[in-house]
């Protein structure tokens, strides 16, 4: 009897770009993804952060580089496209949040949640779309979405909107890509430890809160993420677009 063969997991000889690689989850997904073989393109704003990130990435046997990226600039996406690419795989990672009231949000907050978290996610995975296109290469986009792109939390009104846009972005973006064998899904972590998320889950009464919804009771680390991202960038999964993969920890099945 021949045996089903399991599709592989590993990236060897294809190239990835990971936006918002200098820290938390965009970190760990670029180590996951150079250690299934990729070769990683750390982009950021903060050119300390991502060098000493490719750095390590490098002494673990990976092979990565560091670019310093600031992903509203659409010329400069263009730009480091054009002299890295084709990639493979777009890690779509770059993202904010401002918690607040919708009462309380100012105008400069929505525009600055609303101009990284859609305008530039859109854009990037625009010109990454493109490349691949021009270059025949059958890859995979992997938009950062959010559990909050599937449920809605006070104070988190603009940070919704936009992971819900994301979610609808990559359904369409799906359909329009997919007969050049370009996959496009997107990752929705529940709350993860990370720099950014710190502050709030050092307040006793909100990881309270927070927990309450977590049926596997506990908030996640950069590790939960890692296996999700190498399977959505490699062949393991090339029978999945448009798809959302919530690693959640039961939030939203309630």
């Amino acid at each position: 009897m021949e045996l089903p063969k399991t599709p592989s997991f590993g990236l060897g000889g294809r190239k990835a770009l990971v936006t918002g690689a200098g820290r938390g989850i965009g970190l760990a997904a670029a180590a996951a993804l150079a250690d299934v073989g990729a070769e990683v393109l750390l982009t950021a704003r903060t050119k300390s952060e991502i060098d000493d990130a490719a750095k390590a990435i490098c002494d673990a046997g990976g092979s990565a580089s560091a670019q310093v990226l600031d992903v509203t600039d659409r010329a400069g996406v263009q730009a480091v496209v054009d002299a890295a690419g084709p990639f493979h795989v777009l890690f779509n990672n770059a993202g904010m949040n401002r918690p607040a009231l919708a009462v309380d949000v100012t105008e400069s907050d929505y525009d600055e949640i609303m101009g990284l978290n859609v305008k530039a996610a859109y854009f990037t995975a625009q010109t990454i779309s493109r490349s691949m296109i021009d270059a025949g290469v059958r890859g995979s986009i992997i938009n950062v979405s959010s559990q909050m792109g599937h449920v809605g939390a006070q104070g988190r009104t603009v940070y919704c909107a936009s992971k819900h846009a994301i979610e609808g972005f990559t359904r369409a973006l799906a359909w329009e890509v997919g007969e050049h064998g370009i996959r496009v899904n997107t990752l929705c972590p529940t709350f993860i430890e990370t720099p950014m998320t710190r502050p709030m889950l050092t307040d006793t009464e909100f990881m309270k809160r927070v927990l309450s919804k977590i049926v596997l009771g506990r908030v996640g680390t950069v590790e939960d993420i890692m296996g999700a991202v190498v399977y959505l960038a490699s062949d393991a999964s090339q029978l999945v677009t448009g798809s959302a993969l919530l690693v959640d920890g039961g939030w939203t099945a309630n």
